[in-house]
């Protein structure tokens, strides 16, 4: 799994290799192994042995977004979906052409509301349809100035990215 620490630019990619039977696991870390010797778990606390040291984790809180968790007093944040804002920016509409009538979804989703009809005139940045990815909503704005002459989801469809939603012309 994928974790930005607050703010920061550094990225984590952490995943549990394996139980080692002990008492202790095998981490990967930003694709460098760790073992980590647990002294005491529940579902908001974490004592652990991690590289010689002791240390102690309490969740705080947890969202669709991230998790707020004390470690060894210190409050930190963990990102889980911070790409998201970043897949959406790359892939944004002003990529896209005006000649293009295609309307297409910049990430995948499930159709959770669809804003336009048949028939309706829109504005470039007019939200069409509106999606839900990692339990988020995301809106998929139209590219250009037009008429929408089709849509081409019904809610609670699910769409890959690309997809097409709806033609502008």
């Amino acid at each position: 799994m994928e974790f930005k620490i607050g703010e920061t630019k550094q990225e984590i990619n952490g995943e549990i290799i394996h139980a080692l039977g002990d008492g202790s696991i095998l981490l990967r870390i930003n694709q460098k192994s760790y073992e980590v010797r647990l002294v005491k778990s529940s579902a908001d606390e974490i004592e652990f042995f991690f590289e010689n040291s002791f240390h102690y984790v309490k969740k705080i809180s947890s969202t669709s977004s991230g998790i707020m968790i004390v470690l060894d007093g210190v409050p930190i944040t963990l990102r889980k979906h911070f790409k998201l804002d970043e897949l959406i920016r790359d892939t944004s509409s002003s990529k896209v052409t005006t000649e293009n009538n295609n309307l297409t979804s910049q990430i995948p989703g499930r159709v959770v509301n669809i804003v336009a009809s048949i028939g309706t005139s829109v504005k470039t940045g007019d939200s069409i349809v509106i999606l839900e990815s990692m339990k988020m909503q995301v809106a998929v704005k139209s590219h250009k100035d037009g008429i929408i002459r089709d849509i081409l989801v019904k809610k609670g469809a699910t769409v890959s990215r690309n997809d097409v939603i709806s033609v502008i012309e």
